[in-house]
């Protein structure tokens, strides 16, 4: 005879977090545009950084003459490089740094207010290459977002792009791999991609967010599930646990 067994699990809303859907149409656009944008900076990459061939490297030029009189000093970079972070731990860094700014003035009233002098620039977008299954490394950019996107008029707009664009994003950085962008506010020649993904990506929906500031007492939800430990079950257990 079969036996009933009821499980319980509770339910959670913390992890629940989706990424904002993006059309394969939106994204050429988008991609489109953000190369557009960040070419300059590849191109500059490519003539006047020197890229790095080792240790041995390094120790082969000190050890060599010399010629200074030839040198000629680079010309300045493009002022849009101060206002792009490459790679995913720069741009949780500086996510950090918003949110943290933002709880400060919270919770010192007196403290100039975003917007102000003194206040942390945040991200018009931030863009990411990321297959669609749930992913451990860039997983918790919707929660820091949604967070940081609190103490701006304008929310942060994050813009999941497909894999395959990666090499699309390096190849205009001149970066071996790129795979999260973030674009600051103001930045120069940037309105039209800020405007495209403003209009056409929307907003990080963080629900639990939500019911937080209500300050309401909401009860713990007991999911109670009914299962069946049936012979074959039974038998199957038996026979992995021998």
């Amino acid at each position: 005879m079969d036996k009933k067994k009821i499980i319980y699990q509770l339910d959670t809303p913390y992890s629940a977090i989706s990424w904002p859907s993006v059309t394969l149409e939106d994204q050429e656009t988008i991609l489109d545009l953000l190369c557009t944008l960040l070419g300059p900076l590849g191109q500059y990459r490519s003539e006047y950084v020197q890229l790095s061939k080792g240790k041995r490297d390094k120790k082969r030029k000190r050890k060599a003459p010399t010629t200074s009189s030839k040198d000629i000093s680079p010309p300045p970079a493009p002022e849009l490089k101060s206002y792009v972070d490459v790679g995913l731990t720069a741009v949780t860094r500086h996510l950090q740094e918003i949110a943290s700014k933002a709880h400060s003035v919270k919770s010192n009233p007196g403290d100039k207010p975003p917007g102000q002098e003194g206040s942390i620039p945040s991200y018009s977008a931030i863009f990411v290459a990321r297959s669609g299954y749930p992913n451990a490394l860039n997983g918790h950019l919707p929660q820091m977002v949604a967070v940081s996107s609190e103490s701006h008029q304008t929310p942060i707009r994050l813009v999941g792009l497909s894999k395959s664009h990666e090499d699309r994003l390096s190849e205009s950085l001149g970066i071996p791999r790129v795979s999260c962008i973030g674009l600051r506010e103001h930045a120069p020649n940037s309105k039209a991609l800020v405007e495209f993904v403003r209009q056409h990506v929307p907003e990080v929906e963080v629900q639990w967010l939500k019911e937080a500031r209500q300050a309401e007492h909401r009860g713990t939800n007991i999911n109670m599930i009914e299962t069946v430990v049936g012979s074959k079950k039974q038998r199957n257990r038996i026979s992995h646990g021998s």
